[in-house]
């Protein structure tokens, strides 16, 4: 499976952005999905996860009430809408796949990476 990353870039504190993860090469509608962020000098973590069917969702709590992770498997592609930014979440944002929802927020269970997309978060 070949992950795209797009959607990112520069906003205002409060303001929205979405991100989306095309996947090529393979359907993912088999796949557990998620999100992870990586700002400058820190290490990647987990942001939100999406259960194959949709059914299931997981968010770090830095992130609950604000963003909302989604997926279409008949266009092959995952979202995360980012709502009322604030600038702690400025960083490379990075798209996942995993066979299974159990370890879905663990960086180094993730099967598949797609390439990041910067967001920034001006206040």
């Amino acid at each position: 499976v070949q992950l795209q990353a797009s959607g990112g870039g520069m906003v205002q504190t409060g303001g929205s952005l979405r991100l989306s993860c095309a996947a090529s090469g393979r359907t993912i509608s088999n796949y557990a999905m998620a999100w992870f962020r990586q700002a400058p000098g820190m290490e990647r973590k987990f942001v939100a996860g999406i259960s194959w069917g949709g059914d299931r969702t997981q968010y770090t709590d830095s992130v609950k009430g604000r963003f909302t992770i989604s997926r279409d498997n008949a266009k092959n592609t995952v979202y995360l809408q980012m709502d009322s930014l604030k600038p702690e979440d400025t960083a490379v944002y990075y798209c996942a796949a995993d066979r299974t929802m159990h370890r879905i927020a663990s960086t180094n269970a993730m099967e598949y990476w797609g390439k990041g997309t910067q967001v920034t978060v001006s206040s």
